[in-house]
């Protein structure tokens, strides 16, 4: 397996359940947030308004996507209000900082949440300072992932090569951009998917990438 990575220059980390295993479930304490946020400000009560929050997100990436398109949503309040959160539920990985630190080359994380609440996800991970950059939905323009524009915004931004590179993913419609991009596509998660456009998968991260390097 370490043949294919041995091209790699750039490896492309998502944050959510991708740098932390599912089972924390720091996601559902977002969603909460979430669904408050969509009742206040669209006036709905709490069956519509999760209704709402998983609609957008399966057909637009995002529940702020949706918003944004649906409802004019502005999205910088937003993404302070959801992603203020317990983040004391995630524990330290070092055997994870260790393997990040020992790949060559650059590395960097891409989230559809938010560039500071990526921070404090990586802080409480104890991976802060392993990456030489992190991105967020505001820095792709608003625009989600799996839009392969959002990709196309994030990846000039940073100067990579998608033949370079490798991408690392919880959402499986996440790596078909990347994929149909050139670049090599791994899919994080508990249970594998087989499909054409993911050449390998996970569920152990560190010891994924101890075997690539």
């Amino acid at each position: 397996m370490r043949d294919e990575f041995s091209h790699i220059e750039t490896w492309v980390f998502d944050l959510d359940n991708t740098l932390y295993p599912p089972q924390f479930r720091l996601f559902d304490q977002i969603e909460v947030k979430m669904t408050a946020w969509v009742m206040r400000e669209l006036g709905v009560g709490a069956t519509e308004a999760s209704r709402l929050r998983q609609h957008y997100w399966d057909k637009y990436g995002t529940t702020l996507a949706g918003l944004m398109r649906e409802h004019g949503a502005d999205p910088a309040p937003y993404l302070t209000e959801v992603h203020d959160i317990d983040f004391s539920v995630l524990p330290a990985d070092p055997p994870l900082a260790a393997a990040i630190a020992a790949l060559p080359g650059r590395r960097i994380v891409y989230t559809n949440g938010s560039a500071p609440y990526a921070h404090q996800v990586l802080k409480a991970r104890g991976l802060s300072g392993l990456f030489d950059a992190v991105y967020g939905i505001a820095e792709a323009g608003f625009l989600p992932k799996p839009e392969r524009a959002a990709f196309e915004v994030i990846f000039a931004t940073d100067g990579l090569d998608p033949q370079k590179a490798a991408m690392f993913e919880d959402d499986p419609r996440n790596l078909s951009a990347p994929h149909a991009m050139g670049m090599r596509t791994v899919h994080v998660a508990p249970k594998p998917l087989k499909a054409l456009h993911i050449h390998h998968h996970t569920d152990d991260l560190a010891g994924f990438l101890a075997k690539v390097i």
